[in-house]
């Protein structure tokens, strides 16, 4: 099942992808995206393993950031790629049967390849402007979400589709009126002095309190 509260990782202004990811997996977090940047993929690896062990180790799951090697070798729950990344259907000649792939969307005609592609879910965005991605694509906006929805509920597209970008507890309510499946944050959790009461907070907004 795709969860509908995804935390995307971020370096904390002290420590590492790690060190937030863990935070937020002992305040309740139970999707996980790591997002490492500007590293070769080698690099990376050691950092995928050791978020599965953690995510494992608080029944999380884990999502591999760009990298379908990386997502199989450390046995990770799936992997998301960007418009730019590699291509769905040679991704899924890569990574295990069992694992998922999410797909990165920014109009009605991305939603309509990435449903084309069979992703297992749309990230959709960015909400609005975060410094957490460059070459940002061009904000979606809250009254975007509800024109793509509507296009997606005339087309009947069924495919899970999270917001993502920029996103704060305070935005949640009004963009899930819009009909998008659930949320995708970063900033917001990492260098956090309540990610508990945050995390809480945004779990009740999305009617996760028995997920």
């Amino acid at each position: 099942m795709i969860h509908p509260l995804q935390y995307i990782s971020q370096a904390p202004k002290t420590g590492t992808h790690l060190d937030a990811i863990e935070q937020v997996l002992q305040a309740g977090g139970k999707w996980i995206q790591l997002r490492i940047k500007n590293l070769p993929e080698a690099e990376i690896l050691p950092f995928a393993l050791s978020a599965q062990e953690l995510c494992k180790r608080y029944a999380a799951k884990l999502i591999v950031n760009d990298y379908p090697h990386l997502a199989k070798a450390a046995s990770a729950f799936g992997v998301h790629l960007g418009l730019q990344d590699m291509p769905i259907p040679q991704a899924r000649q890569i990574i295990n049967p069992d694992q998922i792939i999410g797909g990165t969307a920014n109009t009605f005609e991305h939603i309509l390849q990435r449903v084309a592609e069979g992703v297992d879910y749309i990230g959709l965005g960015p909400f609005r402007f975060t410094r957490t991605k460059e070459n940002l694509s061009p904000i979606v906006g809250l009254e975007g979400y509800r024109k793509l929805m509507e296009q997606v509920k005339n087309a009947g597209i069924t495919t899970p589709i999270i917001a993502i970008g920029g996103i704060e507890a305070d935005d949640i309510e009004a963009i899930l009126e819009t009909g998008v499946y659930g949320i995708a944050v970063s900033a917001v959790l990492t260098n956090q002095t309540q990610t508990s009461a945050v995390l809480a907070d945004m779990n009740s907004k999305l009617a996760l309190n028995s997920f």
